[in-house]
């Protein structure tokens, strides 16, 4: 039997790889639903070749050109709304969810995946950023397993499988350091968005791409690796890796390290979480050592405001995670449409950070009541 798989933002950068990953293994994998907020073209694109049981475009605006699309496709089911994002991802037939959708938005479908005892592979790392306490709760008493996809996570993840409970003394959390890593801080007042979406070695989208520039990105994923793998931030070192090819390592209590290694190709993750605990044959280029020099260097937290704050953050812990990513996404937009310049998208978190209502203990409720006020706080900010 093929596992049934529901891509949640099939259109972004991770989703067109997964339907890469799935075409190359079509004996193993089906697509059961793709989902998109407002790409509507491409997501019917899609649909016409993959031929899911169900699609669902976020924006409900766009649900008539979707239906009118895909009216020579009877079979498909389509649908929009969040409310139906959340009600997708529960259907029986569904053996795992990839959440690859952008920022917030992918909290509450995953909170309905794991109560439906979904397999969750997660590149929403939001999800955890926002709420990683209460996830993983979630998690445990629904017995839904999450396989991380990120390339930084994955790579802790495979070197770590075969480990037992062998503790893990640091987790070394590598990062490329984006576009801006050897500009002096007068240099980066001068940035433009066009400038910081020019990542010098992964393609990501807009949105990431960004957050990578301003290295709120690996403050994230400092974030998500606490969560997923049990380890307090203060042992999860950030190292500037300019070639991404360490994609992450582990040091464990013997002073040993392991390391995943391989090409910047975000179909391997992917796949791997996919089949875990299988391996299978994956197309494309292969790593060459020979032609690589591999450089280390420790991050400026004075240059990179966002990261020293995202460390802030875990500080503080409750709702301040929350906080910052809410800001982070209003700032995140605004930059990207020339409305604050990079320093500022700093500026604003912080002072929303220091302005937004604190919980030292947040329900669900309360992550989506902070998310609403910190958005409105950080906007305030903004020409």
């Amino acid at each position: 039997m093929k596992k049934q798989i529901a891509i949640l933002g099939s259109t972004g950068s991770i989703g067109t790889q997964a339907l890469d990953v799935i075409k190359e293994h079509e004996d193993l994998y089906e697509v059961y639903c793709l989902t998109a907020n407002n790409r509507v073209k491409e997501l019917a694109q899609q649909a016409h070749l993959f031929k899911p049981a169900a699609v669902v475009i976020a924006n409900e605006a766009h649900y008539d050109e979707l239906k009118s699309l895909l009216a020579d496709e009877p079979d498909i089911k389509v649908y929009a709304g969040e409310k139906a994002l959340d009600e997708i991802v529960q259907a029986d037939p569904i053996d795992m969810v990839l959440t690859a959708m952008v920022g917030f938005a992918g909290l509450s479908p995953t909170v309905h995946a794991i109560k439906a005892h979904k397999k969750i592979c997660l590149a929403n790392k939001e999800t955890l950023v926002v709420a990683g306490e209460l996830i993983c709760q979630l998690a445990n008493e629904y017995r839904a397993p999450i396989l991380p996809v990120d390339s930084e996570h994955s790579a802790i993840f495979q070197s770590i499988v075969g480990e037992g409970d062998n503790p893990i003394e640091k987790i070394l959390l590598t990062c490329s350091g984006g576009p801006f890593r050897t500009f002096s801080a007068e240099q980066i007042a001068k940035v433009t968005a066009a400038d910081a979406l020019k990542h010098p070695t992964w393609d990501m989208g807009a949105k990431i791409t960004i957050d990578s520039a301003s290295l709120m990105n690996k403050g994230f994923e400092v974030m998500e690796a606490k969560w997923l793998f049990g380890v307090p931030a203060d042992r999860i070192q950030v190292l500037i890796h300019p070639q991404s090819i360490v994609h992450s390592a582990v040091q464990f209590c013997d002073g040993s390290v392991k390391a995943q290694l391989g090409v910047p190709d975000m179909r391997l993750p992917i796949q791997y979480a996919f089949s875990y605990p299988d391996r299978l044959h994956l197309s494309g280029e292969r790593l060459d050592l020979f032609r690589h020099t591999l450089e280390f260097f420790e991050p400026d937290l004075e240059k990179f405001r966002c990261l020293a704050l995202a460390f802030e953050a875990i500080r503080r812990g409750g709702n301040m995670p929350c906080i910052v990513n809410a800001a982070n996404e209003v700032v995140n937009e605004a930059f990207r449409h020339d409305r604050c310049t990079f320093p500022q998208m700093a500026e604003i978190i912080e002072k929303t950070m220091q302005r937004a209502t604190f919980d030292s203990n947040p329900s669900l409720e309360t992550y989506f009541n902070t998310d609403a006020e910190a958005r409105a706080i950080a906007s305030c900010y903004l020409s």
